[in-house]
């Protein structure tokens, strides 16, 4: 019988199986230590590894995240929690001046085995400045791995292998995910970094969701196949490094390409991924391709804009169906909205 496991309950398998393994693992950042546990991805290790590997930090996203890299240069290996991805803003210069860099600029003498967790995504009420992904910063410095799986196979095999790496890693949640249900092997395992996942596989159109967007995108290939069209859904799980070949592959077969992303499209993920796919089929396939995203507008606070403003998978579907059966073609499927977005009560 398969063993199920949410994504949360996958991270904090994860997390405990290797601070259990390598007593150099230990676990810090705001609420890691309160009784929900971030999510209740960190519950109860305060208590199993004891205060000094797992440790609540003060509100001082700049100064604990120097900490944790000079933790990792020491042989450490720290796992860095922060609860809002908008606040990793506080402590750029760290992250890119510091931790990406300092393998290089020591010749190799040095490592940075730091993961640094933040969670991105919708959540009604929080607005401008609690609701923001950008991951795409991150994926632009050379030196980062930036991962951002979206099932909780993946999610333990990724934080598994992240927490093993030399390398400075940053590992992206969406909020949305943290109840999605799947298979998760109770043994250690990883998953590597720079290879993509087929979720389903079609042939009349490419739907590459990224985090959050591939559940989303798998909704809208099951309204897609109501009216014929069959679309092949990929995870990029790993965004730096990314897997472009099996994207590549996927769109030569299609000729079609949606990429959708919980951020902005402006300078992103999604334009990233579809730049590359050209470079590589230009002179070999024709294809048809279309990037979907955050509106070109601040995050919004009301639910009611939030419809208007993130991608769902009624939107998907539109834009599919005019990609496949022309730009004057429209469907639309009436249906009710994602549940993990109904059953949503606030962010702890």
């Amino acid at each position: 019988m398969e063993r199920i496991l949410t994504y949360a309950e996958a991270i904090h398998e994860a997390t405990e199986q290797e601070m259990a393994r390598d007593s150099s693992v230990i676990l810090l950042g705001q609420g890691v230590d309160d009784f929900k546990g971030f999510y209740g991805t960190t519950k109860g290790l305060a208590e199993k590894f004891g205060s000094e590997r797992v440790f609540d930090t003060p509100l001082s996203e700049d100064a604990m995240t120097g900490v944790a890299i000079g933790a990792a240069l020491a042989g450490l290996r720290p796992i860095h929690t922060h609860i809002r991805m908008d606040f990793l803003m506080l402590a750029m210069n760290q992250i890119v001046n510091v931790a990406a860099k300092s393998r290089y600029m020591y010749g190799g003498a040095v490592s940075v085995p730091i993961v640094i967790r933040s969670v991105i995504g919708r959540s009604w009420g929080q607005g401008a400045q609690h609701s923001q992904g950008l991951h795409s910063f991150f994926m632009h410095i050379p030196g980062l791995r930036v991962v951002a799986p979206s099932t909780p196979y993946d999610a333990k095999g990724c934080l598994i292998q992240s927490i093993r790496s030399d390398n400075p890693v940053m590992f992206v949640e969406h909020r949305m995910v943290h109840h999605q249900k799947g298979y998760v092997p109770e043994f250690e395992y990883t998953v590597p970094f720079g290879k993509a996942r087929v979720l389903e596989a079609g042939n009349d159109v490419t739907l590459v969701g990224i985090s959050y967007m591939a559940v989303e995108c798998l909704r809208a290939r099951n309204h897609l196949e109501e009216v014929g069209i069959s679309a092949e859904v990929i995870d990029p799980i790993s965004l730096s490094p990314l897997d472009i070949d099996t994207i590549v592959a996927s769109v030569e077969k299609t000729g079609r390409l949606i990429v959708v992303d919980t951020a902005w499209t402006s300078c992103g993920a999604s334009a990233e991924i579809i730049a590359q796919v050209t470079e590589r089929l230009q002179g070999i396939k024709e294809i048809s391709f279309r990037r979907m995203g955050f509106e070109p507008v601040t995050c919004p606070t009301t639910k009611n804009l939030e419809e208007l403003f993130y991608p769902n998978p009624q939107k998907i579907t539109a834009a599919a169906y005019s990609l496949v059966r022309g730009e004057d073609k429209f469907w639309m499927p009436v249906g009710v909205e994602s549940p993990e977005i109904i059953e949503f009560k606030g962010p702890f």
